[in-house]
């Protein structure tokens, strides 16, 4: 019989998967030996767990498909934390191995005792221990079915000697589910709903990533009811495209007239939204349609919840929804996203060519120019996130990955190698905040071992800088937020990468070229504006006092480039019934 450890990597094979990442070490030997031993599936050893479980994310992001992380015993599987809750919170299928110590010591306080399957409850769907061989394999595929399934995070906890014993069963055929089904909304949900669109004068969709297959079925329902179309940051990806009804996002980051619309409308649908900013959502007059019950109502107050999967319930609803003629509120909202761009886009025009440092808003408007068709970009949380929601064009093809719900700092570089394993012939993209790269620049070394052809474009700025837009907002001064410059062109180059620096404007087109160019991986260090943070030229001090409820509504409304032809376009076409 084999082991409970090459039992583990069998079932792992049988489900598609195709490498570990993490860290080799003490009680987790003999899984990284059974991989060694197994042809078809890898280990990627990185510097830290963290960045294992973040790679892990964006490969199941990327591919749709289980992806698995691992770490060793006490500190090896608790730095996997991090990276856990960011794939947990954002729904990509992903299992963790926390290995642990041996089976006989666990309650004496042995050396690096912890206790994973407390640890990892609170970001997983399952979360539990294996105890003896006889658990194996019908435990694994327990775990694997929560992730696939649920969508979200499976942690199983393994002490070395019970990965050492033999196993106690064989491993047979086994079908895992991959592929959800549709959920269709019952028939007087969608009844209701209809009668709800009918009735509203004034209709306004707001789209999150429950989006993802419905373009086509959002754009028939915007031209019925006239209605303009917003998205959050998640839905961005999914739905700016080929929109003639767009009126840009909402929230912290938020751009456009999508607020103003969202309250001026009579009727708001929330769909495949889990937006968590409720001071931006109207409170009233709120419809919302998810194929996640748990998720309805629990920003807003609803008129109506409606479970569905959005496309199905869009196709559904569509036959019952009476075409609208009063097209007033809709060119109100197209003009006035349109008025909003043209009245902020002097923050990327004004002085391109010689003002120094760099605006960041350039680099990012170059690196859209440039990028391929079917980039997928990582991006650093931060004013990265930022730069990417005004800059980085959606076209259906592109991918957009960050850690838009739980917000770690750090996630670009270790998405990026994720994204880059699971679609191996595509240009990936890092776009790296210095503050995220410090923070785990270790990673720098895992693409060099691997050689992994990711581009990390990183906008340096010697600065924190969102943590910096958070305290001016605040009415507090900056603290601790700036630090002494990196040039982290000569890292990368110390650690074997490809590498060039940017200081002056002129430079940037042919850099980003050359390093998009690159056959390996390249890292371009941009020195960037730290004061470049997207303020409007008047803030009132009451503004800057109540920024929660005022001023954060339009205090990053400035550059957003080429967006506001996309917005002009749209206002010369507006959709007729």
């Amino acid at each position: 019989m084999p082991t409970v450890a090459e039992q583990f990597i069998e079932v792992l094979q049988r489900a598609g998967v195709r490498r570990i990442y993490g860290v080799v070490g003490d009680s987790l030997n003999p899984v990284v030996d059974a991989v060694r031993r197994t042809d078809g599936i890898d280990w990627v050893h990185v510097r830290n767990e963290e960045a294992g479980a973040f790679a892990a994310a964006a490969e199941a992001q990327t591919t749709g498909r289980l992806a698995v992380c691992a770490g060793s015993c006490g500190p090896g599987n608790t730095h996997l934390v991090q990276g856990l809750y960011d794939a947990h919170r954002s729904g990509a299928p992903v299992l963790a191995l926390a290995s642990q110590i041996p089976s006989t010591q666990i309650g004496t306080g042995y050396f690096q005792e912890t206790h994973p399957e407390r640890l990892f409850v609170d970001c997983s769907h399952y979360c539990e221990a294996i105890g003896c061989p006889e658990q194996m394999p019908r435990i694994l595929r327990t775990a694997i079915q929560h992730a696939i399934g649920l969508g979200g995070v499976s942690v199983l906890t393994l002490p070395g000697d019970v990965a050492s014993s033999e196993a106690a069963h064989t491993v047979r055929e086994h079908d895992f589910l991959v592929r959800q089904g549709v959920v269709r909304p019952p028939d007087d949900q969608v009844d209701q709903l209809a009668r709800a669109l009918n009735g509203a004068r004034k209709v306004m969709l707001f789209c999150g990533a429950g989006t993802r297959d419905a373009h086509s079925e959002v754009m028939a329902l915007a031209h019925k009811t006239l209605s303009p179309v917003g998205h959050a940051l998640r839905g961005k990806e999914w739905i700016q495209f080929d929109n003639p009804f767009d009126v840009g996002m909402s929230g912290l980051l938020g751009y456009g007239a999508c607020y103003d619309a969202m309250q001026e409308a009579d009727l708001v649908v929330l769909l495949g939204t889990d937006f968590p900013y409720d001071d931006f959502l109207p409170l009233k007059n709120t419809i919302q349609v998810d194929h996640n019950p748990s998720r309805l109502g629990r920003r807003t107050p609803l008129d109506l919840a409606v479970h569905g999967d959005v496309r199905e319930t869009l196709r559904l609803v569509l036959e019952h929804v009476e075409q609208k003629q009063d097209r007033t509120y809709l060119e109100t909202m197209l003009r006035q996203h349109t008025r909003a761009l043209e009245n902020v886009v002097s923050a990327y025009t004004r002085d391109i060519a010689k003002h120094t440092p760099i605006h960041p808003e350039y680099v990012a408007s170059v690196l859209d120019d440039l990028a391929a068709d079917d980039a997928i970009f990582t991006v650093d949380t931060g004013m990265c996130n930022v730069w990417a929601a005004r800059y980085i064009t959606p076209n259906g093809r592109r991918r957009v990955l960050g850690s838009f719900v739980h917000g770690s700092m750090a996630n670009a570089l270790p998405h990026a190698v994720g994204a880059q394993y699971g679609a191996p012939g595509r240009q990936v993209i890092s776009m790296s905040g210095d503050g995220g790269l410090g923070m785990l620049m270790g990673e720098l070394l895992t693409v060099r071992l691997h050689r992994v052809p990711v581009k990390v474009i990183v906008f340096n700025n010697a600065s924190l800088g969102m943590v910096r837009l958070e305290m001016m907002v605040d009415g507090l001064p900056a603290h601790e937020t700036d630090h002494e410059p990196v040039d982290y062109a000569a890292v990368a180059g110390a650690a074997g990468i490809e590498s060039a620096r940017v200081e002056r404007p002129a430079d940037v087109r042919p850099a980003l070229e050359r390093a998009l160019a690159a056959p390996g991986p390249y890292l371009l260090d941009v020195v960037t504006d730290p004061n470049a943070l997207s303020i409007p030229p008047h803030i009132t001090p009451r503004q800057v006092k109540g920024f929660a409820l005022s001023a954060g509504k339009t205090v990053l409304t400035g550059g957003v480039g080429k967006m506001v032809d996309l917005a002009r376009s749209n206002l010369r076409n507006i959709p007729r019934p």
